[in-house]
């Protein structure tokens, strides 16, 4: 073989070489993942609760906003004012703590601490109720999207919302929507058009509106003690 056919032939195989290693490749794989989270909460017990009566109680879940979030880390995030002021209520209050002031709550984790504190409690598992405001109340609609068969009833404070998703809600969950007019944090607007397609979809749903109000309507909400009653005559059939 003479050098300049040597050359040709090595050129070649370079070429071909290059060729191959520059084709994109696809392979399929899969990993088991574990994800772990500590989540601090209060639980919050009615007056005459015992753990061995025969009586179940219901469970209302609360999920609170960025405003509980302390600011410093080694602070102590305070409970509701609402579970300390004396004012009695009809069953449990779970309330998880979001201590992450730029993320958003991590739902599967809120449902294995609600699921392992039912199981810990004297809890009927067809009152479990869901609350949150603000981006606790974003939170509480994407656990009634993704866990649609756990709740029997839901409210939402000024949350925004996931509308495309609306169709994926239990068609029997009984729903109230708060929200204030000129709430420039989430936009009124959220909950407006969430309640107008879940209720061309038959929803029971209803939209409570506060005109002169902004984003900050909890207080208005949850101090309105109708709220509570209405979430103790909800059980899932």
């Amino acid at each position: 073989m003479n050098k300049t056919l040597k050359i040709t032939t090595l050129l070649l195989f370079t070429l071909q070489f290059i060729s191959c290693a520059a084709q994109s490749t696809l392979v399929e794989g899969a990993l088991e993942t574990v994800v772990t989270k500590e989540i601090n909460y209060y639980l919050y017990y009615p007056e005459g609760y015992e753990a061995k009566s025969k009586e179940k109680y219901g469970m209302l879940l609360f999920l609170h906003g960025a405003g509980s979030i302390p600011t410093e880390v080694t602070q102590e995030m305070l409970p509701p004012d609402a579970l300390i002021d004396g004012t009695a209520y009809p069953f449990l209050i779970l309330v998880p703590q979001l201590r992450e002031p730029n993320k958003m709550w991590n739902t599967a984790g809120v449902m294995q601490l609600l699921d392992t504190i039912i199981a810990q409690n004297n809890i009927d598992e067809k009152k479990v109720y869901l609350s949150g405001l603000s981006r606790g109340g974003a939170a509480a609609w994407d656990l009634a999207i993704e866990y649609p068969e756990k709740f029997a009833a839901l409210a939402v404070v000024c949350g925004m919302a996931p509308t495309p998703y609306a169709h994926w809600i239990d068609k029997s969950l009984p729903i109230k929507v708060f929200h204030g007019r000129k709430d420039t944090i989430i936009p009124y607007t959220e909950s407006e058009e969430m309640v107008n397609r879940l209720k061309s979809l038959g929803y029971n749903v209803t939209l409570t509106s506060y005109d002169n109000y902004g984003h900050a309507i909890w207080d208005v909400v949850y101090k309105n003690p109708d709220l509570f009653k209405w979430f103790e005559k909800q059980k899932k059939m």
